[in-house]
Order: structure tokens, then C-alpha cells, then sequence
């Protein structure tokens, strides 16, 4: 990433933790994601805590890159990719978003646009295309922790930590939005759990291929949708709560043509009872990725024992330390550091 550096690239870096959505100050984070409106590379000078007072629209060609400092952009508004391409949201901390009534912000060329209502998602994508989310941690938000919606495609989302949270992620606006359709996402060296109820992901109409992640328990489902999306899960180790349902999948009103569905499991682990409704015949959907988007894929036989001992020892501390809270993020199912994967 560092050293893959595009022509006239502006390195702006953050050094006010302060939020101004009409007048945003030089210096803050909204400055340099919408106001400069060029290929930006967004860095921060110290560890921050930002809350946003609307939603951050961020522009394309933008990286938001938190690494080396601590970064949380938490209480409030979050992130927003709205008709925006080529973006990369790198190692920052996302939680307790807000929903947003309606209201203005700046808008491109310095105009102030409205806004209408907003959920409380971390990340939401509309319309975007060639995303990667990577490295973040997301929480504890009164939607969903990722959306990706209204013909968005080409999104990677890759060695991410979720957690504590009921609706985790979405692809595909809803059952009506036929767009997405040609959505294509890739989910991969991803942590889902502890405390995450549904949608890892909840897939609408488009493609997802779902790879090397660990599924650390869930209430309701793992991975469900609607309106005969197709899914290849391949490579990840699921590993059922001790109570509760222990199926995987959820289809919403699958009793109505169901051989349509194209939901596949691929030298997937299951642990704990887990289990996956696959579909009946057919052919498990590939991603066709190019040449430079592959990418390797851990065996997960290896991974199982590996996963499942850091699951043991995430069980022993949370209950033996007064926080509860143990990092993960330092685990991977994959010793292979992930490339941007775009679709071609």
C-alpha cells in the first residue's frame, strides 16, 4: 500500500479532531475526505476521537489510513460513500452511530446539499463502486455496521473485526432495487463475533464470495438473503453458539422456486454442530476474478485448530477480566496479505 502511490496524490493529514459540516476547517478529517477534491491520502497526527456532526461524505480516489495511531469515529454521524469510486477506509475504529435527521452539509464545489434521514450505519455505501474496507473494527451501531446499497459493485472487505452488534451487514438495497443485481462483493480474512446476531451477510440479488473468515457464534443466522442472490462460502470456520439454532444460512421465502438460489459451501469448517443448507445441483457461482485480483486462500483444517483455541482463550479472559474485551485483530485465518481485489 505504500509504496503503490498514484500520480498527483495529496498527502493531507489530520491534526483537529473537531467536525464543521458546513464550513469544514482545514486540518479536520471532513476537510480533506470531501473538500479536497483531488486523489488524497488521509493520515492522522495523533490518536483521535472524532465525533462527526453529519454523516462524512467522502469523495473518490480517497484513502482514510489510521495506521500507526488510534483512531474512533464514534458517537454520532459516521461514514458515508455516496456515488463516489476508488476509496479505501484502512484501520479505524467505527461505533455507537446514530441515526441523522435530515439536514445539509457541504457538497462539492463548496455548495451546501441537503441530506435526508440516516441510519445509524458505520459504513454506507450508495452507488459506489472499486471499494476496500479493510483493517477496521465496527460495533455497537443502532443499524447496521455496513451497508452496501442502490447498485454499489467491486467492494472488497477484508480482515475487518464485528462485533457486538444485531444487524452486522448488508448487501443490496432491497428486494425492489433490481441494480443490484450486478453487485459483486468480496468478504474476506474477516472476524464476525463475538455477540453478532444476523446478516454476515444478508445478501439481496447480487454476488458475494465469502472466504477465509471466522464466525465466532450468532443468534439468529450467519449468512442469509433474498431474492436468489449467489454465494460461494469457501474456507471459513463456523462455529455454532452453544445454544440456539445452528444452521448458518436463512433464505427468505425459499418454499418459492428455491433451485433459483445459488448458495454453496466450499471446504467450508464447521464446529459446535454447525451446519449449511447448500443448494441442490447446479453449479457453485465463481467470482472470475483477473489475474491480479486472486489471491490465496487459507486451508481452514489449519486455521479450525488455530481459530478455535483463540476462541477458548477469547472465553476464558472475557470472563476472568473486568473489560470483557479482548483484541482479535491480531488474528488471521491466512498467513497471505490480501491484495485490493476488484472485479473485473
Amino acid at each position: 500500500m505504500t509504496s503503490n502511490i498514484g500520480k498527483d496524490l495529496v498527502r493531507y493529514k489530520v491534526i483537529d479532531p473537531s467536525d464543521d459540516p458546513i464550513n469544514p476547517k482545514p486540518g479536520t478529517l471532513r476537510h480533506g475526505a470531501f473538500v479536497i477534491q483531488r486523489k488524497v491520502w488521509i493520515t492522522f497526527q495523533r490518536d483521535m476521537h472524532i465525533r462527526l456532526e453529519r454523516p462524512l461524505l467522502i469523495s473518490s480516489f480517497t484513502t482514510i489510513d489510521g495506521r500507526g495511531v488510534n483512531v474512533d469515529i464514534a458517537e454520532n454521524a459516521c461514514l458515508m460513500i455516496f456515488k463516489a469510486t476508488n476509496v479505501i477506509i484502512h484501520n479505524i475504529r467505527l461505533h455507537h452511530c446514530k441515526p441523522q435527521a435530515p439536514g445539509v452539509v457541504m457538497g462539492p464545489e463548496g455548495k451546501v446539499i441537503p441530506l435526508g434521514h440516516v441510519d445509524g450505519d458505520a459504513i454506507r455505501l450508495i452507488t459506489a463502486s472499486n471499494i476496500w474496507i479493510d483493517h477496521n473494527t465496527l460495533y455497537n451501531c443502532q443499524d447496521s455496521l455496513l451497508d452496501v446499497t442502490r447498485g454499489s459493485t467491486n467492494v472488497t472487505i477484508s480482515n475487518n473485526w464485528f462485533r457486538n452488534q444485531d444487524k452486522v451487514m448488508l448487501l443490496g438495497h432491497d428486494d425492489g432495487y433490481i441494480r443490484d443485481q450486478n453487485m459483486k462483493v468480496t468478504i474476506t480474512y474477516n472476524h464476525f463475533g463475538p455477540n453478532c446476531n444476523q446478516r454476515m451477510p444478508r445478501i439481496r440479488h447480487g454476488y458475494a464470495h465469502v472466504v477465509n473468515n471466522l464466525y465466532l457464534g450468532w443468534v439468529q443466522y450467519a449468512i442469509g438473503g433474498s431474492m436468489r442472490p449467489s454465494l460461494k462460502s469457501e474456507a471459513n470456520l463456523f462455529i455454532a453458539p452453544t445454544k440456539g439454532s445452528k444452521e448458518v444460512t436463512w433464505r427468505k421465502n425459499s418454499h418459492t422456486n428455491g433451485n433459483a438460489w445459488e448458495f454453496y459451501s466450499v471446504k467450508d469448517a464447521f464446529e459446535n454442530g454447525a451446519s449449511f443448507t447448500m443448494t441442490k445441483g447446479g453449479q457453485v457461482p465463481k467470482p472470475n476474478y483477473s489475474e491480479e485480483q486472486r489471491f490465496n486462500i487459507a486451508n481452514v483444517k489449519y486455521s479450525n485448530t488455530v481459530a478455535v483455541f483463540y476462541y477458548q482463550l477469547y472465553v476464558h479472559l472475557s470472563v476472568s477480566s473486568t473489560t470483557g474485551l479482548v483484541d482479535f485483530e491480531y488474528l488471521t485465518l491466512s498467513n497471505a496479505i490480501p491484495a485490493l481485489i476488484f472485479f473485473g
